[in-house]
């Protein structure tokens, strides 16, 4: 299990005497990412135990766990937010999915709001899958409305993308995939990560009966711009990435439009700055179109990437809330 963190004392703090308690069946590391706080000398004094994988700068969650993984031995890989916390006997239904299942690859457990456990939590929740268009949702979340965990999810579904705020992967799968695209910097490279898998062949499976509680909002809150940026210039990114070429050219027209009106959405709710972000995130994307298109793979596998056609029109239009009550396509 390798814990990534970035001046982070206070969440370690609080976060890890759950990890230590119930994760025994693991080796645990902390990956930090140039910490200027006192992490490091917290983790020394307090969990000598723990592994401690220390990175030459902070270049994010991809570079930084990209960076720390080499230095970790293990078939499985445990990646976790610093703001989760476990409960008790968490590991077992996911240790057990990869050994009943050769098929699994990624793995990703139940993820409940840290602040409201009645409920689903924004980054990840039941398991992810995005539109025709690459916007993401979840089992239990579209956009902003999270579900009441009712037991809805409590299954074992295979999904299109697995959050990387828990997300167990064979070390072998991540090595061939040469781990995250470090051009994310962070927010959605996981998905970025589960596409390339899925063209390779490659499942990814949500296991309900294993639950974790995420804080969420500990690097960038949904009010700040910086994370309205990456998040649409992130999944561009991965459009033109994982996409048939055929495909690229008028799903990425698409999202200009899509996009244009989510800022016009912005501009009414008063929040012009994430209006601004989503033009800096098409103009970084421009920008650097053809360093990512040459990232693209040479061959690709058949699959049907995404759930519904547009989840923007399944939601606003069709008031569609609840997972289970989208037209699936």
């Amino acid at each position: 299990m390798v814990i990534l963190n970035w001046n982070g004392e206070a969440l370690l703090e609080k976060f890890l005497p759950s990890v230590m308690e119930f994760s025994g069946q693991a080796d645990i590391y902390v990956a930090d990412n140039a910490s200027t706080d006192g992490s490091i000398s917290f983790l020394k004094k307090r969990y000598p135990e723990i592994g401690i994988v220390q990175n030459s700068y902070n270049g994010g969650y991809a570079k930084g766990y990209n960076d720390a993984l080499p230095y970790i031995d293990a078939d499985i890989y445990c990646l976790l937010n610093s703001d989760v916390e476990v409960s008790k006997g968490w590991m077992d239904p996911i240790i057990k999915e990869f050994t009943d299942n050769p098929s699994a690859s990624i793995v990703q457990p139940k993820i409940l709001d840290y602040k409201n456990k009645t409920h689903f939590e924004y980054a990840g929740a039941a398991g992810g899958f995005i539109d025709k268009y690459g916007y993401p949702f979840c089992r239990g979340r579209i956009f902003n409305e999270l579900e009441i965990d009712k037991g809805q999810y409590n299954d074992v579904e295979e999904i299109f993308w697995a959050t990387g705020a828990c997300m167990f992967i064979k070390k072998e799968v991540f090595r061939e995939l040469n781990g995250f695209d470090e051009d994310y910097f962070a927010h959605q490279e996981e998905i970025d990560l589960c596409w390339r898998a899925k063209n390779k062949g490659y499942q990814v499976f949500y296991v309900g009966e294993s639950e974790v509680y995420h804080l969420g909002g500990s690097t960038l809150n949904s009010m700040n711009p910086k994370k309205t940026f990456l998040n649409f210039r992130n999944s561009l990114y991965s459009l033109v990435k994982n996409l048939p070429a055929q495909k690229i050219f008028p799903r990425v027209l698409s999202r200009l439009a899509l996009d244009g009106l989510a800022g016009l959405n912005f501009i009414f709710k008063g929040r012009f700055r994430h209006a601004w972000a989503i033009i800096q995130a098409h103009l970084s994307f421009y920008k650097n179109f053809w360093t990512i298109y040459k990232k693209r793979e040479k061959t690709y596998f058949t699959v049907n990437y995404y759930a519904v056609k547009s989840i923007v029109w399944a939601y606003y239009v069709n008031h569609v809330k609840i997972f289970n009550n989208l037209v699936k396509d």
